[in-house]
């Protein structure tokens, strides 16, 4: 027995670190899941004081700021109204409305905030080429560029080549971590976005190294809406987008009740399901 005491107890001690390592990191990554569902739920100030807590703790991980650049965003297109999904039933869809100007003080951190999380993602990745969350860090704030220029700034060529970077960078990713859920809506959205350009200017497109196919896009961006961690939310607005688009009403109704039920605090998934049920679509 006396040989067993001193070996029992370092074990033990052992494993009481790694429950507590453990239930420190399942914290960690509820308290970054929290954020986002403040974002979601477009309370923008709470989500904030999420991100900036987690990047206090964890200043070498990508994930902090580029959690607040995509809060900087939707806090953006809320104020322009961009949120609205019957703004994107027009063919203009992807031309920044031009009700209200960019907040230039907000693109400012949100420029700030995309840059740190790009230098974090770079240090990550110079080390790790292979490291699954930087590529999807840095596929992120290529994707959120490209979200900023189409959906604010109205710079369809900046969507573009942003897009693309984010879905190469989400190519990669998926081939290292095909499970990596979220990173099929930087493809998706790519794809979607220029197979449903009319067929001269996808020619030109592909003749310049953009590829679309509106069908492949959707599957694509529903993976992300069915197991994404971060952005299931956001494809499944996407979705919701693309039946209004289609004239799926149906579809779009069942997305935009799904979402007013899982954030009953945000009031424009129940606007949507009440303009689409007045519209009689």
């Amino acid at each position: 027995m006396s040989l067993i005491r001193p070996c029992g107890r370092p074990v033990l001690v052992v494993l009481a670190v790694l429950v507590a390592l453990s239930n420190a990191a399942a914290q960690d990554a509820a308290s970054l899941d929290t954020g986002w569902q403040m974002l979601y739920s477009l309370d923008f100030r709470s989500a904030e004081r999420v991100f900036q807590e987690w990047q206090r703790e964890h200043p070498r991980d990508p994930f902090g700021p580029m959690s607040a650049a995509s809060n900087l965003l939707f806090e953006e297109l809320d104020r322009k109204g961009v949120l609205q999904a019957q703004f994107f039933v027009n063919d203009s869809s992807f031309v920044a409305n031009a009700t209200a100007a960019p907040d230039r003080l907000l693109h400012e951190r949100f420029e700030g905030a995309l840059a740190e999380a790009e230098a974090l993602s770079q240090r990550v990745l110079a080390a790790d080429p292979r490291d699954h969350d930087a590529l999807f860090a840095l596929a992120m704030v290529h994707g959120l560029r490209a979200d900023y220029a189409a959906l604010i700034a109205g710079q369809n060529m900046a969507f573009l080549s942003n897009s693309r970077k984010a879905a190469v960078l989400a190519g990669t990713l998926l081939e290292l971590a095909p499970d990596y859920a979220d990173a099929h809506l930087a493809a998706g959205v790519s794809q979607y976005v220029v197979g449903s350009l009319v067929a001269p200017l996808r020619w030109l497109l592909r003749l310049g190294g953009y590829t679309g196919d509106r069908v492949k896009g959707m599957e694509e961006v529903g993976i992300t809406a069915a197991h994404g961690r971060f952005l299931g939310p956001f494809a499944r607005i996407l979705l919701a987008i693309a039946c209004l688009r289609a004239d799926d009403s149906a579809g779009a109704r069942a997305l935009l009740a799904g979402l007013a039920r899982d954030f009953p605090s945000n009031t424009l998934f129940a606007r949507e399901i009440r303009r689409l049920d007045g519209a009689g679509r």
